[in-house]
């Protein structure tokens, strides 16, 4: 989980975890790496591993399965996206 205060409540309980994602933000860039510290069914957080620029909106690619994501807080290199 993260260091920080939540801001607000989660709808559904989050999962720990530490496995590798991918972020595509646009079919003709390259796939950014990263890895995913908590993912929940509304959401998860993400860790860059360095500074890399996201947009706010792009596709998350974990497991098979690729989510819609909308930027909702960007600290150091962690990023929480809703989906």
């Amino acid at each position: 989980m993260s260091q920080h205060p939540r801001k607000f409540a989660r709808v559904k309980p989050a999962g720990l975890v530490s496995r590798q994602a991918k972020i595509i933000t646009d079919p003709r860039a390259p796939v950014i790496v990263c890895t995913l510290v908590d993912y929940s069914p509304g959401g998860a957080c993400v860790d860059l591993g360095g500074q890399v620029k996201i947009p706010d909106r792009f596709e998350l690619l974990h497991v098979n399965t690729k989510k819609r994501c909308r930027v909702a807080w960007k600290r150091g290199t962690k990023v929480g996206v809703v989906f």
